[in-house]
């Protein structure tokens, strides 16, 4: 009776360090991160510039490409939206449009986000003349 106890135990013992180990090991991520969700938190928050942001998202798009990996949904749009804010509208279509190849399924939003963008600056116009 003993011997089928401490034959469950080690069982129990392996599998579970089996368990653990397994866990320890995350998968790798499908996209690079780098620190953009950083950025977007300190846009939200007031945080970080925009200037600041750019430089650390372009910097982003470079180790990207370097390691092979792609960005994640939200990178180019975020950046896109950053470059509006500098009224920097060529920067601003060109990442709009790049978010928009890179996840076609986002393509309302992306449009949404261009009207907006598209109406902001047309009143900011209309009010300086």
């Amino acid at each position: 009776m003993h011997s089928c106890a401490s034959r469950i135990s080690r069982a129990l013992l392996v599998s579970s360090a089996a368990l653990l180990s397994a866990c320890a090991t995350a998968p790798d991520p499908l996209y690079y991160w780098g620190d953009y969700q950083s950025q977007v938190y300190g846009h939200l928050t007031g945080q970080k510039g925009p200037t600041e942001q750019i430089t650390r998202l372009e910097a982003g798009i470079e180790k990207a490409r370097s390691v092979g990996k792609p960005l994640p949904p939200g990178y180019f749009a975020h950046l896109a939206i950053l470059y509006a804010e500098q009224a920097d509208t060529a920067q601003m279509l060109k990442y709009f449009e790049t978010e928009r190849q890179a996840y076609p399924e986002g393509a309302a939003y992306i449009d949404f986000l261009l009207s907006s963008k598209t109406e902001r600056t047309d009143q900011q116009l209309t009010q300086r003349r």
